[in-house]
C-alpha cells in the first residue's frame, strides 16, 4: 500500500536547504517499504554515503519531521519509526511478534469513526489508528 513520495522534491517545495546527505536520508526514507527507525536509516545511508553520522540522521529527521514532510510513529516497540508523510490517510496494523506494520484503509471504519465523534458530539478533523495484533495460525478462524 505504501505509495511513493518524493521526499527531495517535497524538501524544495517547502523550501528546505538540501545538502547532499540530506539528500540521501530522503531518498533513503523515499524508497523505503517499511517504517525504519533512526538507527535503520543510518544503516541505509551510511551504505550509500559512509560520511553520513548517526547524529546527521537525528536532525535531518527533525527537520523532516518539524517541515511535516516526515511522520513519526511509535508502535509500541520501544523505537520512533518514520515514513514519508502520506498524501492519502491510512492506518497500522502492527504485528506484535515480527514488528511488521502493515497499511490498509477502510471506508467502513472511517465513516464509523465520523459517525463516534458526531455521536460524542464533535467534528472529526483527524485521526491515527494503531491495531496490534498477532497472525492467525492457518487453521485458526477469527471469532
Amino acid at each position: 500500500m505504501s505509495q511513493r513520495i518524493d521526499l527531495e522534491q517535497l524538501c524544495a517545495d517547502r523550501g528546505l536547504r538540501i545538502t547532499e546527505q540530506r539528500r540521501v536520508i530522503a531518498r533513503v526514507l523515499s524508497e523505503s517499504e517499511d517504517h525504519p527507525d533512526v538507527e535503520q536509516l543510518h544503516h541505509r545511508a551510511s551504505a550509500i554515503d559512509p560520511k553520513i553520522s548517526i547524529a546527521t540522521v537525528y536532525r535531518t529527521v527533525r527537520l523532516f519531521e518539524e517541515a511535516g514532510i516526515l511522520d513519526r510513529h511509535d508502535f509500541g516497540d520501544g523505537r520512533a519509526r518514520y515514513e514519508a508523510a502520506p498524501e492519502a490517510h491510512h492506518d497500522h496494523l502492527i504485528d506484535v511478534e515480527s514488528g511488521n506494520v502493515v497499511e490498509f484503509v477502510d471506508p467502513e471504519l472511517e465513516a464509523l469513526q465520523k459517525v463516534i465523534a458526531e455521536r460524542l458530539g464533535y467534528r472529526l478533523v483527524d485521526h491515527r489508528m494503531e491495531l496490534y495484533g498477532v497472525r492467525l495460525d492457518r487453521g485458526d478462524k477469527p471469532d
